[in-house]
Order: C-alpha cells, then sequence, then structure tokens
C-alpha cells in the first residue's frame, strides 16, 4: 500500500449538509424576527441579535467546511482543505464511546502532542491535544473510519516501533 494512497473518507452527506445549515439559520433568523417584532428592553435586544447574528455566522461556516471531505492515509489523517488533522504516529489513542465528549456520528482522537486550535462546524475541530472528527457526517462512514484507524494504532503499538 502506498502512503499516500486514501484508505478511507467520511464527508458530509447534502441532505445533512443542507439540513445542518438550514436548522441554523432557521434558529438565527427566528431569534432576530423576535428580537426586532417585539423589541424588549435594550439588554435583551442586544442579546437576542447578538445570538441570531451568531448563529448566522456559524451556519455560514458549516456550509464552508462541510464542502471538504477528511481521509484516512496510511501516514495521516488530513481535510481536503489542506490541514493535516493528524499524524497516526503521533495518535496515543481513539474513543468512540457512548459517554465520550465528542461531535455526533463521530469520535475522538487524542495525540501525544498538542497542535493548533481549529474549528470545522459539522466536520472536526482540534483543540490542543484532542480532535474530534464528525457531526453532520454519516455515522456509518465515520465508525468505519474509526475502527480502520484503530486497528492501524494496535498494529503500530504491536510493532513496539511507532511506525506501521
Amino acid at each position: 500500500m502506498m502512503s499516500d494512497e486514501i484508505v478511507a473518507t467520511v464527508k458530509a452527506s447534502e441532505a445533512r449538509r443542507y439540513m445542518g445549515v438550514g436548522m441554523l439559520s432557521m434558529v438565527g433568523g427566528l431569534v432576530i424576527y423576535v428580537a426586532l417584532s417585539t423589541p424588549p428592553s435594550m439588554a435583551w435586544l442586544v442579546f437576542l441579535l447578538v445570538v441570531g447574528s451568531a448563529a448566522l455566522w456559524l451556519a455560514a461556516r458549516m456550509w464552508q467546511a462541510t464542502q471538504f471531505q477528511i481521509e484516512l492515509t496510511k501516514t495521516e489523517l488530513r481535510c481536503t482543505d489542506g490541514n493535516v488533522i493528524a499524524r497516526i504516529d503521533d495518535i496515543q489513542n481513539i474513543d468512540r464511546g457512548f459517554f465520550a465528549f465528542k461531535p455526533s456520528n463521530g469520535f475522538l482522537i487524542k495525540t501525544k502532542t498538542p497542535a493548533s486550535r481549529i474549528w470545522r462546524p459539522g466536520l472536526w475541530w482540534r483543540f490542543g491535544r484532542q480532535i474530534g472528527v464528525g457531526g453532520v457526517t454519516p455515522g456509518s462512514q465515520s465508525k468505519a473510519m474509526s475502527e480502520i484507524l484503530a486497528a492501524m494504532i494496535a498494529m503500530r503499538d504491536q510493532a513496539g516501533d511507532g511506525r506501521l
């Protein structure tokens, strides 16, 4: 197997993408509508406008982020926007548990070394050593990727030298 060969991919389906962005847009629009149609006190008006604007901003960010997909190769987990999410050699463990703080239909990765913070709403996020993959992605794709990744990590750890 070539090191750059794609082993698994995770991509937001069009239906999930439209549903997630649509719901966030509706929430933002409704909150702004309520704020402007029946103006409450000035403090509440500002609060509602900020919350509504934040929801619309988040919807736009999700629309941009979910046009990309996540690819797993023999050496790295990467996004098609050019970001390397994690190198396989740097992954400490994977958590797919029911009570894990993970994205919907996704999994959590813990790396050995921290990396820069990045957030792609609906697709993946990274805060230090924690990486969450999932969101508006199909659970079947995320589950398959996490199982392949777990097998790759187990093979690496069994070899003892940190490499596949």
